[in-house]
């Protein structure tokens, strides 16, 4: 099976290892940070404003380190610069075990460190995966990625609960050291793009297909985060932060497939037109558990789908060699920058009846497929149209067999 799954991806298995090696790393890596964070900030008992403050400057981090990075990646070669940044948080990473954590400001700048470890290298990773996987296979390439990282963290993370914060620490680093296997599979050759990174962050936002799909991309971002203090009370006793991520991390993989054969935009826009009926239906009865089951299946699924899309896929699609960092950089904003929503407008939004709540939502979420409208497909219509042409021929040449066998 994943030798068939590798030659249909067109990707050899030891590329194929240091692409998702290197993602499965710094995703999961990711994840525990902010399980970290939040031990630090329980043993803190910090206020809310303190606790708004640290997690703003980690989201901030990230964001800007990210943008820094894709500029510094147009200076040096990229392998130097990726075994910089894993070295960068292997050493960061044990902090808490160094310093004292009695105080906000400790807490604060390890957090601002972590942010910044985590984001500067993230372009240069992403643009590493859309440079050596074909634009016709990402999207099965993203899903397999998305679903391994996302099932594999949630054992990590409990792991985490179970120690104390030094061994924690230690555990910590030791994974992120283990991204450095990857330089063990001598990959200078794969590495080093043969094409000259030009553009500029102008050359981004000049892009029409960029901006149309970044519109939609945020105020989908914006909506969900908004949403989600309110989603997390009222689908709490259907065991929410459980399944959703479950179902989401196997619709990303379907969904990376499918994206493969009738394209990104369909793909997108299904999902959102799915997301916007599932808000509506349950803004109408709020009460109705079969509703609610419903509306979790749906959201899951949709929110599986976008990520993967618009995380690792799309902004790939939209770029060329060299200039994919400046890409990534700015299409991952929304993902990290709307993490801080919910901090703000969490207790406000718990005041809005559920039913109002999920109106303005689904409204919303309507208005943000008018951007995808007029956005292009970033698959190749020759390529849809080759699957589609293969999977015919396929299909005559079994009926021909068959009409064969009965003849005789």
């Amino acid at each position: 099976m994943a030798r068939k799954f590798l030659e249909e991806s067109s990707i050899t298995r030891k590329d194929f290892f240091i692409v998702f090696f290197l993602l499965f790393n710094a995703f999961v890596w990711h994840y525990l940070t902010m399980i970290m964070i939040d031990n630090i900030l329980s043993d803190l008992n910090v206020t809310s404003t303190e606790n708004f403050a640290i997690w703003a400057a980690y989201y901030m981090a990230i964001v800007v380190s990210s943008i820094i990075g894709s500029i510094l990646s147009s200076k040096t070669n990229r392998l130097n610069f990726l075994y910089f940044w894993m070295i960068l948080g292997v050493v960061v990473s044990p902090l808490p075990a160094l310093f004292n954590n009695s105080a906000v400001l400790p807490a604060l700048i390890i957090s601002i460190l972590w942010g910044t470890s985590f984001g500067l290298g993230m372009p240069s990773c992403l643009a590493y995966f859309a440079d050596y996987t074909l634009v016709e296979k990402r999207g099965r390439v993203s899903g397999i990625i998305w679903l391994i990282t996302n099932l594999s963290a949630p054992f990590l993370m409990i792991l985490f609960g179970m120690l104390n914060l030094i061994v924690n620490s230690m555990i910590f680093a030791l994974w992120r050291a283990s991204g450095l296997l990857v330089f063990f599979l001598s990959p200078q050759k794969i590495f080093v793009s043969e094409a000259k990174k030009t553009g500029s962050f102008s050359s981004v936002f000049h892009d029409r297909s960029f901006i149309l799909y970044f519109i939609a991309w945020f105020m989908f971002m914006f909506i969900d985060r908004s949403e989600a203090p309110v989603l997390r009370f009222f689908l709490d006793d259907l065991n929410y932060s459980v399944i959703a991520p479950i179902i989401g991390s196997f619709s990303a993989l379907i969904g990376g497939i499918i994206a493969d054969w009738i394209g990104r935009k369909r793909m997108v826009l299904y999902g959102f037109i799915a997301f916007g009926i599932a808000y509506a239906m349950i803004g109408i009865a709020p009460g109705s558990l079969l509703l609610r089951y419903l509306f979790l299946t749906v959201e899951s699924i949709s929110l599986g789908i976008f990520l993967v899309t618009f995380v690792l896929i799309l902004w790939g699609d939209l770029s060329k060699y060299g200039t994919r960092e400046k890409y990534y950089a700015i299409g991952e904003i929304p993902l990290f920058l709307t993490k801080i929503i919910p901090l703000i407008s969490g207790p406000y939004f718990m005041a809005i009846p559920n039913t109002s709540a999920f109106s303005l939502a689904s409204i919303f979420l309507f208005l943000a497929v008018i951007p995808l409208l007029y956005a292009p497909e970033t698959l190749p219509e020759k390529k849809i149209r080759l699957r589609q042409l293969t999977k015919y021929l396929e299909k005559a040449k079994k009926v021909k067999e068959k009409y064969t066998k009965k003849g005789r």
